[in-house]
């Protein structure tokens, strides 16, 4: 039996796209775009990134995901999911097809023990 993906696991939202839990993003890490929307300064701070994550801070995404493969799996990243989840909004606004929002952002990834980098 395969196993589902983060994607087919992930929890439907009104706006398009799915919620998905921490565990599920670093175990999908390498086979899905992570994209981290926060500051640069949140980046490398306190809650630290995902290891393999890309910073494109909030404000850049609507630029930087023109050039995007829109039909890849795309987990978006914050400090506690509001702002990712706007991004993914506009994701799926912009024709991407499986666009993925971290719930709980990355104050639910650290409590959860998961790895970071700094």
């Amino acid at each position: 039996m395969q196993s589902l993906s983060p994607f087919e696991r992930g929890q439907p939202t009104r706006g398009g796209y799915r919620d998905v839990s921490p565990a599920d993003t670093i175990a999908a890490r390498g086979a899905v775009r992570l994209i981290d929307v926060r500051e640069p300064h949140e980046y490398v701070g306190e809650l630290g990134h995902i290891p393999g994550a890309e910073l494109v801070p909030l404000a850049t995404v609507a630029a930087a995901a023109s050039a995007w493969d829109r039909a890849r799996d795309v987990i978006l990243i914050c400090r506690s999911g509001a702002r990712s989840g706007r991004a993914a909004e506009a994701m799926v606004a912009a024709g991407f097809a499986r666009v993925m929002n971290m719930a709980g952002g990355m104050l639910a990834y650290n409590a959860a023990g998961l790895p970071v980098e700094r």
